[in-house]
């Protein structure tokens, strides 16, 4: 078989890094490169001409799920012209929503891959721009006398509990619970 241009080397290198982050989010980051590159439609071998280990690709697609977690804040202010305080509303019920507790692989990388961040060693770029990640989007969350830490540990805490319990009536009501909680205080 014939080299790949150029061009189609930066395609599959940014399908492995989006199916990666998709992947990692949905079932961790302990997924196998034979099983990832199989998802992305590229042989295993393949790999390695793309990307120095695996650590590599885990570094870039943490910080690609972080770049798609900007783009949803930044478009949630678009669709509500401006308005901080109608997009985070919004982005809280969309947060602690069933289809969302459903769609890890689409969903917050922050709860998606909080137990694995935490298995990573500090100095490891993942850890790194998910610590800022989580900053960021306690930044984000925070408004005149609410403080964003307190939200996102609210939001984060609810979607990890009912992922755990999804499929029993409690999943449910944590959700329910949570919003009503993030409600009372805004």
């Amino acid at each position: 078989m014939g080299r790949v241009s150029q061009a189609q080397a930066e395609e599959n290198r940014r399908r492995v890094v989006e199916t990666a982050s998709r992947l990692f989010r949905e079932q961790g980051t302990h997924v196998s490169v034979a099983d990832l590159m199989k998802a992305s439609g590229l042989t295993h071998g393949g790999f390695y001409k793309q990307f120095a280990s695996k650590e590599a690709l885990i570094d870039e697609a943490t910080t690609h799920a972080f770049d798609e977690l900007t783009q949803l804040h930044e478009g949630g202010l678009e669709r509500h012209a401006g308005r901080r305080d109608a997009a985070r509303r919004e982005l809280m019920d969309t947060y602690l929503s069933v289809e969302h507790r459903d769609g890890a692989a689409d969903g917050c990388p922050v709860a998606a891959l909080v137990t694995d961040m935490a298995r990573e060693p500090g100095d490891r770029e993942a850890r790194r721009v998910y610590a800022e990640g989580v900053g960021d989007f306690a930044e984000w969350l925070a408004s005149d006398g609410q403080d964003g830490i307190a939200r996102l540990c609210t939001m984060v805490g609810a979607l990890v509990l009912a992922r755990a319990t999804e499929g029993y009536p409690i999943s449910e009501e944590i959700l329910t619970g949570a919003r009503a909680a993030l409600s009372a205080v805004d």
